[in-house]
């Protein structure tokens, strides 16, 4: 039983980070999307929040993407005139999404994501190699 613990909960931590991503490589992708006319705001930054849930069947407590809040830091401003979402002063809302905090954020996914992916294969070779032992 404890076998299969492991394996669920490192399951729902390859879920979580994976969800982790998908969010992560949005805010990539729009992070130069501005508004289309002045006055409008850009893309926000989205920020995934996890809960820890307590597995009744499984007796163990996992972790599930829970939802995704906007990051409420200001927006920055940027001067560019011939811009269609330009103010009467010539700048423009940009997003809220710093690139370098999203790649960091990526890496750090990553390698959580193969961590859990490292318990899962680590507990399947000691399944395998206990099973190779009861066999001889």
């Amino acid at each position: 039983m404890d076998i299969m613990k492991s394996i669920m909960v490192a399951a729902s931590g390859l879920k979580a980070q994976s969800g982790r991503m998908r969010v992560i490589a949005e805010n990539l992708a729009n992070a130069d999307s501005t508004g289309t006319r002045p006055g409008e705001d850009p893309y926000r930054r989205k920020i995934p929040v996890f809960k820890s849930l307590m597995d009744r069947d499984l007796g163990a407590r996992t972790v599930e993407l829970s939802k995704i809040d906007r990051d409420r830091t200001d927006f920055g401003i940027k001067l560019e005139p011939g811009h269609p979402a330009a103010d009467e002063n010539g700048y423009v809302k940009v997003p809220n999404v710093n690139s370098l905090v999203e790649s960091m954020d990526m890496r750090e996914a990553q390698r959580s994501y193969e961590a859990n992916l490292n318990v899962i294969s680590s507990t399947r070779r000691m399944v395998m190699r206990t099973l190779d032992i009861l066999r001889a």
